[in-house]
């Protein structure tokens, strides 16, 4: 039953209501024991701490596009969501608000009461973004919700740990890893960002420990790092380098603490760096630990785990924070002679993903993970049984899985899945000490375990937690399926899912590593295609942060222009994998967002158009030998558009999609048919063909609401119930209703078809030219204009329609027409159609302003030529400013005969 719509579209009012009405009714939930055909998507979690930006907006409405399309394809869809919880991001923010309520740290509260407070803070402020997921539209299956911490799904992480335990994948050992000395963890190489930083390179000499009365003789060392200096246990020199042949072997003095130290030879020493002389810091550096281990040498760690100096630097230096001391051993260096000069360098440092500080090389004790089921991983998507979009990505994957190193698979946290690792008591202490622990050599002494041992009193657990990238790696099956149960129904229908969207950046850290999991515990792969999403920059191409003041609230775009308009928007803007450009603009001290402006003018010409059709009153009659030619072209060209979309949902073109729907609707449908269509809602118009537009009106809406509804849920939704296009006894939402699956115009004529397409084709040709003429002469909003048309042969020229398009007061047609000299005309498939001037403007003044406008003409393409004659600016200037200078010369020279043919046409 239709319902009136109103003038003015109001989104916020009408999108808080859809969305309720459809989680009521079930709308998103996917049934297990349906036997439609499934479609399945897991969403990247985000973490519980996480709010909305502009990332996830795109990654999610991407999401929601393809579940929503396969519902109404007719598919049983499960879109399954949670959260994450974030160990590094989470324990953070709780130590932070610790510290200012209560001027205390985690160790103050203990372990137990620190996670108490973690799950309370949780609680409080973990669902925002679930909420603020819905207030975009998402229709996940919210009755399915997990979250990482789940008791069911801590379950599924100590069967794994175990099961890798057991295999022998899983084992303890020192070794260097990159530690966040601001969160006190160990992290992996995929947590750490490589950045480029502006250093210095500090150049200062070692004294070589001489026999008695030799002459003193020193060696000059380049280091980015003096503040290491008294972890220095050698020196190396490449064993080719003949400068430093006569060295090897013999001893340098480390200045401070002052200690004799080896000259050793090492291969990977580049003789081109620096001085070609290294300082070999075994403890703080990958590459010296490596040199230490071949030449056994003693490993210093002169720093504490926050980063400070700790007593191995001696009392001047205890306590001082790294970069501090840095500086301190630089003077020093200077105060002893032994500082040569400093050089400002260039170089990469290892930030801290989550904690954004330097990183520091540090040799510690941690849990290790041998990646299992590598080689089909790799043979999975080299062989597109997982098809990565865009394909590009498949390079960097299996360069990453060629050189693929052991997993540091532990963190130095409280909050997260604490490692299911028991050790005796009176053990204990012993056992942590060792050098290396796996399942072989464990014995009695070690428990490993989903529940803890029996007699718990007798044990203590291992402090460590796991990386929070060890607990998501399960995430398409244990969403799914209970840890001690056989595959549930949910997975038998739904696993493998069908697609996952995320984002490149996490590749490694997610996307190989689900894959991996996925045969290793289920023995296929975990999802069919991976689209790759780009990254949201501003306006001039930086990433978008806080910082940079550049990343605008999604919340409040939304509450301004409503979700729809910015979901079309940002897909009309997302090429294939490809970096997005989302301008800001300011006016008046308040932001605007030019592409979301063109969302919500889009969602106001829909509901205009539909608001349009309601106010013609009556009922359609649809009969396929009455439909005008203006209806088979519009419903040609809505059955082309359906092909198309078919087409461009094959390859994930999402931008290709929004636009095609964009440029049909309001530049096919608005822009011509409602324009040409006008004249069967006149009072005189024959009932029979206002009924034929009518129902062709409707079915363009109808179709046109069933296609953009993935996009535009919530305006789809309500202008479909509003015109009442809901079937008695069909389903109740727009979102439920199954997508056309044969032709509009399936059975009528082809060449019928073809014929009126290529005579509106020729109208609206004409009409474009005739437009055209009125502007050149400053007459585009004159509605009184008289045309004559002279067919010269032609026979379909379509007086009313063609009057109603160009906006004119008079067409006459007249064969042979001979115009006075300076007329203007246009030459078209519908004929000469001539542009009488007399009466229309002051010719005079519009002689004067072609003048003008031919002057300017002139001079822009003298300046043009000067520079494109100049042999210095053709042969230096980059090839896009030539270019670019060709394109104007043509432009210019194109606007000036078209000025002087106005000139001419004016007589005089």
């Amino acid at each position: 039953m239709a319902t009136e719509i109103s003038k003015g579209y109001q989104p916020g009012d009408v999108e808080t209501q859809w969305y309720s009405r459809w989680e009521e009714a079930g709308c998103f939930r996917g049934n297990e024991n349906s036997d439609k055909e499934a479609y399945s998507i897991v969403i990247p979690p985000p973490n519980v701490t996480g709010i909305l930006h502009l990332g996830h907006v795109l990654n999610n409405t991407i999401q929601d596009v393809l579940a929503r399309r396969a519902r109404m394809e007719g598919k049983e869809v499960l879109w399954l969501p949670g959260t994450d919880h974030a160990g590094i991001a989470t324990q953070a923010k709780v130590e932070q608000k610790l510290r200012k309520e209560e001027k205390k740290t985690r160790r103050d509260l203990g372990r137990d009461a620190f996670l108490e407070k973690v799950w309370e803070w949780k609680e409080e402020h973990g669902g925002i973004i679930i909420e603020q997921l819905k207030r975009m539209g998402c229709s996940c299956d919210w009755s399915r919700e997990r979250f990482t911490m789940d008791e069911d799904y801590s379950r599924w992480i100590s069967k794994i740990f175990v099961d890798l335990f057991k295999e022998g994948l899983i084992y303890r050992g020192k070794r260097m890893v990159n530690w966040c000395p601001k969160s006190l963890t160990a992290l992996s190489d995929e947590e750490v960002i490589m950045k480029p930083q502006k250093s210095k390179l500090y150049y200062m000499r070692y004294k070589v420990a001489g026999e008695k009365g030799e002459a003193d003789r020193w060696l000059e060392i380049a280091t980015t790092r003096p503040e290491t200096l008294m972890g220095d246990t050698a020196v190396a020199v490449n064993p080719k380098d003949e400068r430093y042949a006569d060295l090897v072997g013999r001893k340098v003095i480390r200045p401070f603490p002052e200690a004799e130290i080896p000259i050793v030879a090492d291969e990977h020493i580049d003789p081109e760096f620096g001085t070609g002389v290294l300082k070999v810091t075994p403890a703080h550096d990958k590459a010296d630990f490596e040199i230490g281990v071949k030449n056994d040498l003693e490993i210093i760690d002169v720093f504490n785990p926050d980063g400070t100096v700790n007593e191995h630097g001696g009392p001047e230096f205890e306590g001082m924070d790294r970069f501090e001391a840095r500086k301190k051993a630089a003077e020093k260096l200077e105060e002893m002679g032994q500082l040569v000069k400093v050089e400002d360098y260039e170089n990469n440092v290892g930030f801290s993903e989550r904690a954004d500080v330097p990183i520091e090389p540090r040799i510690s004790m941690q849990w290790f993970l041998k990646y299992p089921c590598v080689e089909e991983a790799a043979a999975a998507v080299e062989n597109d049984e997982i098809h990565f979009r865009p394909e590009r990505w498949k390079k960097t994957y299996a360069h990453w899985m060629n050189g693929i190193q052991d997993w540091c698979i532990s963190r130095q946290l409280w909050w997260g899945h604490q490692i299911p690792v028991w050790y005796r008591k009176d053990k204990a202490e012993s056992l942590q000490a060792l050098e290396s622990l796996d399942a072989e050599g464990a014995g009695d002494d070690l428990y490993v375990g989903i529940e803890p041992p029996s007699d718990e009193e007798n044990w203590v657990r291992d402090d460590d937690v796991l990386d929070t990238w060890f607990s998501s790696w399960l995430w398409p099956f244990a969403t799914m399926t209970n840890c001690d149960e056989d595959p549930s129904a949910t997975e038998k229908k739904f696993f493998p899912t069908t697609d996952l969207v995320t984002a490149p950046e996490i590749l490694f850290f997610w996307v190989a590593r689900m894959i991996m999991a996925g045969y290793r515990w289920r023995g296929e792969l975990p999802f069919k295609n991976v689209y790759f999403t780009g990254i949201v920059r501003d306006g001039k191409g930086r990433k978008m942060s806080k910082s940079l003041g550049n990343s605008p609230d999604p919340l409040n775009i939304i509450a301004e222009y409503g979700a729809d308009a910015l979901r079309f928007s940002v897909m009309r803007t997302a090429p294939l994998g490809a970096d997005i450009r989302f301008e800001i603009t300011n006016e008046g001290g308040k932001e605007l967002y030019p592409q979301v402006v063109e969302g919500r003018n889009f969602a106001n010409k829909l509901w205009n158009a539909v608001r349009y059709r309601q106010m013609q009153e009556g009922e359609g009659v649809f009969d396929t030998d009455a439909l005008s030619i203006y209806s088979l072209d519009i419903l040609a060209k809505l059955d082309r558009l359906e092909k198309d979309m078919a087409a461009a949902y094959e390859d994930y073109r999402f931008n290709e999609l929004a636009q095609l729907l964009y440029d049909f609707f309001w530049g096919q449908y608005c822009a011509w048919y409602l324009e040409s269509s006008k004249g069967d809602f006149a009072e005189d118009a024959d009932p029979a063909s206002k009924a034929s537009t009518l129902a062709t009106m409707d079915l363009v809406i109808k179709r046109v609401l069933l296609a953009l509804h993935p996009f535009m849920p919530h305006i789809t939704e309500e202008l479909w119930q509003n015109l009442g296009y809901r079937e008695e006894g069909g389903p109740e939402f727009l979102m439920q209703t199954p997508l056309p699956t044969t032709a509009v115009l399936a059975g009528v004529d082809e060449k019928r078809v073809a014929a009126a397409q290529a005579q509106v084709k020729d109208i609206y040709e004409a009409v474009s030219r005739a437009r055209n003429l009125k502007a050149e002469y400053g007459l585009s909003s004159n509605k009184g204009v008289k045309l004559i048309i002279d067919p010269e042969g032609s026979d379909c020229v379509e007086t009313d329609v063609f009057q109603q398009l160009v906006g004119a007061g008079e067409i006459v047609i007249e064969a042979g027409h001979k115009a006075e000299k300076g007329v203007p005309a246009a030459l078209t498939a519908i004929g000469k159609i001539f542009l009488p001037l007399e009466g229309l403007i002051d010719v005079d003044a519009e002689r004067e302003r072609l003048g003008k406008e031919l002057a300017k003409a002139e001079s822009e393409l003298k300046k043009v030529n000067s520079k494109l004659s100049n042999e210095n600016f053709v042969s230096r200037a980059p090839d896009s400013v030539v270019n670019e200078m060709k394109e104007r010369k043509k432009h210019w020279q194109e606007r000036g005969e078209e000025l002087t043919k106005m000139v001419d046409n004016l007589g005089g």
